[in-house]
């Protein structure tokens, strides 16, 4: 009896459960929204800050060593070209200048009497008188003291110039960035005293990061703006890549020489370089369209067969604010999922916005 009520009681079940399986509801489909892919020219937008410095700049020093007695130019001042700006002590090269006058004089003295000698035996030698030895010794003696003559003057004007050399001056106009001399100080020739940024073209100098020479821009012309006023504009082409990194800092110094300066960028004035790359086929996605596979950039693509994702890897050419710039593994006409991916598991159905499947 127990058995038959069992038997029966199981047989009741069973529907009600096949029942319960027939209503469990289908997967849902996830809403978001997608957008087909396709590739377009895209170019670089390279800003960097640099500053303005003198295309032309130059290291003074004296020619000769010496005591500063006094510096006429400082810091900031402007110099016209030929202006002395700094002096040392010229008691020595005035003794030498002296000395060398003295030489000159008793060269002179020389001359004079080998020449009288040599005239004196030129006759003796007509007449018989002395022999030939003897005349060409006093042509030798005259011949020796011309060049020692010769030497004089120019030992005279080698010291002239050296007491020239106690004045500095300046090579060309231009303004004063740096002074290492002070009066009293002893300066030895060819120590640099004063550095000077001469008048002319500007230089927009940057400090760039090696990766960046890479990519050539489209346009040879660089813009260069004012950093407190970018109204204040200028353009110009790269002059100079200094062929070594900056150890400190890794980075490449570039020179870009200013076809004209406007009067608002002084030296040292902080500025801002824009330049763009030439045009390359890239896809540009906003930034919720990213997600990640293996720690490796990828994308919810959407199958049109059964409306279903999946995550496929890209590759990022660069990372902009808002958007990432994919350079390879799409293809134009893929429909890429930029909002409610994070609710998606691959395989997952969805609904795209605006009908797109």
């Amino acid at each position: 009896m127990q058995i038959k009520t069992l038997c029966l009681l199981f047989l009741c079940l069973v529907p009600v459960s096949c029942q319960k399986e027939d209503r469990e509801p289908s997967e849902l489909a996830v809403p978001v929204r997608a957008v087909p892919v396709a590739f377009s020219d895209y170019r670089y937008t390279i800003k960097l800050t640099g500053e303005i410095a003198a295309h032309i700049q130059s290291n003074l020093s004296f020619r000769v060593s010496g005591k500063v007695t006094e510096w006429t130019a400082d810091i900031g001042s402007h110099v016209a070209a030929g202006q002395v700006i700094a002096r040392v002590d010229p008691q020595q090269q005035k003794a030498d200048v002296e000395a060398a006058q003295a030489a000159l004089v008793a060269a002179q003295a020389d001359v004079d009497q080998a020449t009288s000698e040599f005239e004196r035996r030129k006759t003796l030698l007509a007449s018989g008188s002395i022999s030939k030895e003897s005349y060409d010794q006093a042509a030798t003696a005259l011949q020796t003291s011309q060049g020692s003559l010769d030497n004089a003057r120019a030992q005279l004007g080698t010291t002239k110039d050296a007491l020239g050399y106690t004045d500095l001056k300046t090579d060309a106009a231009g303004i004063v960035t740096a002074r290492n001399v002070e009066v009293g100080q002893v300066m030895q020739a060819a120590q640099t005293a004063f550095t000077v940024a001469q008048d002319g073209p500007r230089d927009a100098v940057f400090y760039i990061y090696e990766t960046l020479l890479q990519s050539k821009p489209g346009n040879p012309r660089i813009e260069v703006a004012l950093v407190s006023d970018p109204t204040v504009k200028a353009f110009g082409k790269v002059t100079e890549v200094s062929p070594t990194i900056d150890t400190s800092t890794g980075t490449v110094r570039v020179k870009i020489t200013l076809e004209e300066t406007p009067p608002q960028m002084t030296l040292g004035a902080p500025v801002t370089g824009s330049a763009q790359s030439a045009p390359m086929q890239m896809i540009v996605l906003p930034w919720t369209a990213l997600f990640a596979i293996d720690g490796n950039p990828a994308v919810w693509v959407v199958d049109p067969k059964d409306a279903t994702v999946n995550l496929k890897p890209v590759k990022v050419a660069t990372y902009e604010t808002g958007r990432v710039i994919v350079s390879g593994g799409l293809e134009n006409g893929e429909t890429v999922v930029i909002d409610g991916g994070k609710l998606l598991r691959p395989g997952q159905k969805v609904t795209v916005e605006g009908g797109q499947s």
